[in-house]
């Protein structure tokens, strides 16, 4: 299983040399992770990992979708109603089916995560599958491997979750009282009280009024307890939002219209183009929001959540069953970017699933309005050829400046250097055939590496300095 030096490099000699020396000046840099999903209670309460399965397989989507692809039952990879409970047969069945894996990604992360961090020399396979388990148990078994050491382990300089606009941050204030030095922020995520079409939406305004003190049946009241729980982010250390909306529709009502349609919303009398021009409204005041508080503004649409009914009806949201659609940004963004869009306070950085809009419009829009960044590949490209794709399509029209670097958008803690050691390979990959084509001279070449390995995200991110109490 050892890993190749040149793994993802050039074939061509004179080009892969010079990929090996740009890596080999990013190789070792921090990692900055600004977006992604770890659990807020691994940093707070620095539990062991219970085992090699719940470690590795039962919250990594993308081994359990390629699993069940090929008829593995849910149930046997510990999910559902009567799911297997004992770890070591769900490893013995990930072990069985390992090389369905073959040439993608998450082989190159696990395996990645097997040598480096655990020190496995021999490739998973059912007829190693028990050592394997015994090694990695008795490894998580030790302090070295609770998430705070890992996190020390693994050069990450800061790392931000996800959380609820609900979310009381509890074990974000864990960390921020314990002697631990991790940089760990939170994220504002509100979907729960912008989607009307959200589990429990109605019940999710009551507890934002109950929270706030805000009267969360007014248009007024309700936009009043948005910006209440923004300052508590910040003050939490958040220094983005995060918006996961089915589209990037945005609109640009008046005050009595936008209230008007809050009524309904808030009434439950929606129809499903009320939700959709809800959401939409929303962005557009989200964004006027990051004006006022510096918030960076993420926006990921694109994709059908929970596309089989009976996966989700059986074992919940979330199971590997969201699939990318085809969606456009330069006429649905341009409410917002009506509003905001020439603002330099105002920062959006803009996600895609769907690459064709990379150069038709992404790409356009980023190089032109100075309040739009473009985010990196993600969830179903966050891969080498993903990457590769991504900086042939939006380097011509954006540049590189107009990129926020990479961010591994994870909850499987162990791939997180796996994914930036991806990253950095595929982008000294790029940077060394634009030397060797001569257009880019080494010396640039060099300059440019660290900004994608890392700089570019703290800058993207507003990380580099304090957020405001």
């Amino acid at each position: 299983m050892a890993l190749h030096p040149d793994r993802l490099f050039p074939a061509d000699a004179t080009t892969r040399t010079i990929a090996r020396d740009l890596y080999a000046s990013v190789a070792d840099l921090p990692i900055v992770s600004p977006h992604g999903h770890t659990d807020p209670r691994w940093w707070g309460e620095n539990p062991a990992f219970a085992n090699p399965a719940e470690l590795l397989v039962i919250p990594d989507h993308y081994v359990v979708r390629m699993l069940v692809s090929q008829g593995t039952p849910y149930e046997a990879l510990g999910i559902g109603k009567e799911a297997e409970t004992d770890p070591r047969k769900i490893w013995r069945t990930f072990a069985a089916q390992y090389h369905l894996f073959a040439g993608t990604p998450s082989r190159l992360w696990i395996d990645h995560s097997l040598q480096t961090v655990f020190g496995l020399t021999e490739r998973l396979s059912p007829a190693n599958a028990d050592a394997h388990y015994d090694a990695i148990a008795e490894k998580l078994a030790e302090p070295d491997y609770r998430p705070r050491a890992l996190y020390d382990r693994f050069n990450i300089e800061v790392i931000a979750t996800t959380d609820s606009a609900l979310d009381d941050l509890h074990h974000h204030r864990q960390v921020q009282g314990s002697d631990w030095n991790g940089r760990v922020v939170p994220t504002y995520r509100p979907d729960a009280v912008i989607d009307p079409e959200a589990d429990g939406f109605a019940a999710n305004l009551d507890k934002l009024g109950e929270i706030t003190g805000c009267d969360t049946g007014t248009w007024q009241g309700y936009l009043d307890a948005h910006r209440a729980r923004r300052a508590f982010f910040r003050e939490m250390g958040a220094t983005a939002t995060d918006h996961g909306h089915p589209t990037p529709h945005t609109e640009n009502l008046g005050r009595a219209e936008a209230a008007t349609l809050f009524d309904r919303v808030r009434a439950g009398k929606a129809s499903a183009a009320d939700a959709e021009l809800f959401r939409a409204q929303m962005l557009t005041e989200m964004a006027r929001m990051s004006v006022d508080d510096g918030m960076v503004m993420q926006l990921h649409p694109g994709s059908f959540r929970n596309h089989s009914p009976q996966v989700q009806e059986r074992y919940g949201r979330d199971r590997g069953f969201d699939i990318p659609v085809p969606i456009s940004f330069t006429t649905a963004l341009k409410p917002l970017l009506d509003v905001v869009g020439m603002d330099p306070r105002m920062r959006l950085i803009l996600f895609t699933l769907d690459e064709t809009t990379y150069a038709r419009e992404l790409a356009p829009l980023a190089g032109a309005y100075p309040s739009l960044r473009l985010g990196p590949p993600w969830w179903f490209h966050d891969s080498f050829e993903g990457i590769r794709r991504f900086r042939e399509r939006a380097t011509e029209t954006a540049g590189f400046m107009n990129t926020v670097g990479f961010n591994d958008d994870t909850r499987a803690l162990c791939s997180i250097p796996a994914r930036h050691d991806v990253s950095r390979r595929a982008d000294a990959a790029f940077l060394a055939e634009l030397v060797t084509t001569h257009r880019l001279d080494e010396e640039e070449a060099h300059a440019i590496a660290p900004l994608l390995a890392g700089d570019l995200a703290r800058d993207g991110y507003r990380l580099t300095t304090a957020p405001a109490a």
